[in-house]
């Protein structure tokens, strides 16, 4: 067993890597990504809004771990994943996510665009035009975080990086 490195280091580290871009990002994508499955979870939805919900949970989970395996700089364990090929795990990661929240956009947008008429004042039953709103505005928020973090991978790729911090 190898020895571990004293608390002071491991602090640093977990410091150094949330002040990097990547770690901001991955901190934005987990905040706007839980608040699009909240959003939809806790209120009556159907249809194709059961396919936002599942690229949101499922990318937020993913992006948890990716979040957390970095942080604590364990990204050598992962088998066939992890080391050298970590940087393009990353962005393979963002490209999937960043091509399944586009059409999640396109859903919510138009569940919203279908609801609109039951946005006044005097309409008394359920209405789901805001849920659909807030649920829009944060898979936008998702996608965009998602589409800088691909540029940005892409773009350490291209220079030749291995790490991601």
């Amino acid at each position: 067993m190898a020895p571990q490195p004293p608390q002071s280091q491991v602090r640093n580290n977990i410091l150094k890597f949330l002040k990097t871009f990547l770690g901001l990002i991955r901190i934005l994508q987990i905040v706007f990504g839980a608040g699009l499955w909240v959003t939809i979870a806790a209120n009556k939805y159907e249809g194709s809004s059961h396919f936002v919900l599942f690229v949101a949970v499922l990318f937020w989970l993913l992006t948890l771990a990716l979040f957390f395996l970095t942080l604590l700089d364990k990204q050598d364990l992962v088998p066939l994943l992890g080391g050298e090929r970590w940087l393009s795990t990353n962005l393979a990661h963002d490209v999937a996510a960043a091509v399944l929240y586009l059409p999640a956009v396109g859903v919510m947008i138009y569940k919203t665009d279908r609801n609109s008429y039951c946005n006044l004042d005097l309409y008394k039953h359920l209405c789901l035009y805001k849920v659909y709103l807030t649920a829009a505005v944060f898979a936008c928020l998702c996608c965009l975080a998602y589409l800088a973090s691909v540029v940005y991978g892409a773009c350490r790729k291209c220079r030749g990086e291995q790490t991601v911090i």
